[in-house]
């Protein structure tokens, strides 16, 4: 399966529930480094940084279960926490038009905006 490309258009196509939660989550997984491998049936995770290597040796589902979309949130650095408002407007959901799936995907949104940011800044 072809991933849409990581771009604001993506990201707020997440926001707006455009894009399935298995495509979400895929795009975080590819971010993060995971790589499936077809020849072995398993995935690779050599590429993701250690500490969730350690607490997720599979990606996992960040729409499903809370506890990776906190580490997600947790990982995201103080300075990009706001990125959602700050450069694309949202401006959150209505009450009574979000629940715990709205919020993880907004976490998956502003967690991707962030690597995106992360990876086009120059690099010292």
């Amino acid at each position: 399966m072809t991933l849409p490309p990581l771009n604001t258009d993506t990201i707020w196509a997440i926001l707006n529930d455009q894009i399935e939660d298995a495509i979400a989550n895929q795009l975080v997984w590819q971010a993060l480094g995971y790589r499936y491998d077809p020849l072995h049936e398993m995935w690779d995770n050599s590429a993701v940084p250690l500490d969730w290597q350690a607490a997720y040796p599979e990606p996992p589902d960040f729409i499903a279960n809370r506890p990776p979309t906190v580490k997600l949130t947790r990982s995201i650095p103080p300075e990009n926490k706001q990125l959602l408002k700050e450069e694309l407007g949202f401006k959150g959901y209505k009450l009574g038009e979000f629940g715990p799936r709205q919020t993880r995907r907004a976490t998956i949104a502003n967690w991707l905006l962030s690597h995106l940011k992360q990876q086009n800044s120059p690099q010292p």
